[in-house]
């Protein structure tokens, strides 16, 4: 239960056995098993929340960015994902306005061509921290190619290795063509691995008004909410050089993280702006920064044993592959249908079977998606997927078995094969190669194929096979 209380700002580091410490500009510590020893700057009204200290927060009352908390963190064109903005250190990219951090990307003219410039904010070496919750209030802007992000990556990323095996936690990214579908993710492990989550709205976008993005880290379990929502976790997760043992779980989420925020523009996932982008409008707000943390941490903590699902009675893996049953589409439950990236379309089950029609194909072929999750691949076993599938006309569609906690790999590759009016049968033989995986995906891609002519799919089968 939160209640609104005049609290001291408490500035702190948190340190673990075995972590490098650092200097702490506001004056606070905290001690090697994560208790906060106070240092009062001024007052400042904010929520308590049961059960957790403030230990530090911006409420960005000021009149320009507080640097004894956050630094500017400049890099050049193409420094990450082919995105195409300049960070920059000028306050026409980041600034303070109406009690409101503001990142702006902006669009200007370089050589005869667009360049874009915008900025990028970190906590690090000044309230790094180890465990706590994280809430942060913010606006996204909306526009083609527009990428804001709110995240936290450890302070010493050599400590188990460059990214991934450094780890890296994803409160918010919300691409700026689908603003009504925020992702909070985690990126660990070599091979990659991540764990996401989404949380979708209807009927408003999280460009219209601030929302309250939120993380609980604790040793073992790693929590997103969004508005007080809970929509995704994360306890399985690991760290380890190529060929080696794994490092001791809970590693690498048992050192100390900061806080970063951006605004990047173009990139591998949002793809690049274009003429419907806005940049008088591509404003990055920030309402607050509010980390709190526990008393203590528990943090004898043990990885949890994966469990695998069983296949049914007939040797199948797929719950629901005759589609005998009319069930949420929606949920996490079994199938479910997706749309991203411009796609539009519906999905029923009916005559034993799933309808799948689509109104606009989107920029991606995952753009129309049904799939179903928690497919047990164990390696070195082989397996078989068949399905029988037609259409109203001749179009391309793309099957495969993906990993969404190891990185998007794929099991079954990705598969383009072509239906027809007249119903075939489809069967793919594959043998799983990696790592144990609980959380096999079954998926049938249905966007960016040129065509949105109705898909209808039915007798779907994973089995094990000798």
């Amino acid at each position: 239960m939160k209640k609104i209380k005049a609290l001291s700002l408490i500035a702190a580091m948190t340190m673990i056995a075995g972590a490098a410490g650092c200097a702490n500009n506001n004056g606070g510590s905290v001690s090697e098993n994560g208790n906060a020893s106070e240092t009062t700057t001024e007052a400042v009204d904010v929520p308590e929340i049961e059960g957790y200290d403030l230990l530090w927060n911006d409420e960005f009352s000021g009149s320009e960015m507080d640097e004894s908390k956050w630094n500017y963190e400049p890099h050049e064109p193409g420094w990450t994902n082919q995105e195409l903005q300049e960070y920059t250190t000028s306050t026409d990219n980041v600034f303070v306005r109406d009690g409101k951090l503001v990142i702006k990307a902006i669009k200007t003219d370089k050589n005869g061509r667009d360049y874009y410039t915008s900025g990028k904010v970190t906590g690090q070496n000044k309230t790094d921290f180890t465990y706590g919750k994280v809430v942060v209030s913010a606006k996204v802007p909306e526009g083609q190619g527009l990428w804001p992000a709110i995240w936290m990556m450890p302070k010493e990323e050599g400590h188990y290795g460059q990214w991934p095996k450094c780890g890296e936690i994803d409160i918010m990214e919300v691409l700026g063509n689908d603003v009504s579908t925020a992702y909070g993710t985690l990126h660990f492990g070599e091979p990659h691995g991540e764990v996401q989550g989404t949380w979708g709205l209807t009927g408003q976008t999280y460009a219209d008004s601030f929302h309250e993005y939120s993380v609980e880290w604790e040793p073992g379990e790693i929590r997103w909410y969004i508005d007080g929502n809970l929509y995704n976790t994360a306890n399985d997760w690991f760290t380890a050089e190529s060929g080696g043992d794994e490092k001791p779980y809970p590693a690498p989420f048992d050192q100390p993280f900061f806080v970063q925020m951006n605004l990047a523009v173009g990139g591998s996932w949002p793809g690049n702006p274009d003429e419907t982008t806005d940049f008088d409008k591509a404003e990055f707000e920030i309402d607050y920064v509010r980390v709190y943390q526990k008393p203590e941490y528990d943090t004898n903590v043990k990885k949890p044993e994966k469990v695998f699902r069983e296949p049914l009675e007939d040797g199948n893996f797929i719950f629901n592959g005759d589609f005998s049953e009319a069930e949420d589409l929606t949920d996490d439950v079994n199938w479910k249908f997706l749309l991203f990236n411009g796609g539009e379309g519906s999905a029923e089950i009916r005559d034993n079977m799933i309808v799948i029609e689509s109104q606009a194909e989107g920029t991606e072929d995952y753009s129309v998606q049904l799939v179903q999750p928690d497919l047990p691949m164990i390696k070195g076993k082989k397996y078989r997927a068949t399905f029988d599938a037609y259409s109203d006309e001749e179009r391309d569609i793309v099957v495969c078995v993906s990993a969404p906690s190891a990185g998007w790999i794929r099991y079954l590759k990705d598969t383009k094969l072509t239906v027809t009016p007249e119903k075939q049968t489809f069967i793919y033989d594959f043998e799983m190669k990696e790592k144990d995986d609980n959380n096999g995906r079954l998926e049938f891609n249905l966007g960016h194929r040129g065509s949105t002519a109705t898909v209808y799919i039915s007798n779907v089968r994973v089995e094990e096979i000798k």
